[in-house]
């Protein structure tokens, strides 16, 4: 993930990013999980390049990995690449077995 930086820095606001075509793995069967995942920050700084993160949320397209480590490893990589004051990730993910599942993790925690 690429930042820039936020000319606005000593105002609060914030950013809402929705990422509707996530796709994994589910990795017992090997078929694709589809979810929209959710970006809410309030920017330090820096700011989340948007096609940088782009290409980041479709790298996890052929990688086998459970809905909620999926959800956990984004906020880890988003907080460690651009340090914002606060975020929330929320995964949506579709139907699978008729279960639906949503994970959301925040940081700070």
């Amino acid at each position: 993930m690429e930042t820039i930086e936020n000319n606005y820095k000593e105002r609060d606001y914030e950013v809402h990013i929705r990422f509707p075509e996530f796709t994994c793995l589910c990795p017992k069967t090997g078929q694709p999980d589809f979810a929209e995942i959710t970006i809410r920050y309030t920017p330090d700084a820096r700011l989340v390049e948007l096609k940088s993160l782009k290409m980041y949320l479709n790298a996890y397209r052929n990688e086998g990995i459970f809905h909620e480590e999926a959800v956990n490893r984004i906020l880890e990589d988003f907080v460690a690449a651009v340090t914002p004051k606060q975020v929330e990730i929320t995964g949506t993910f579709n139907v699978r077995g008729g279960i639906y599942t949503t994970v959301t993790a925040s940081y700070p925690p």
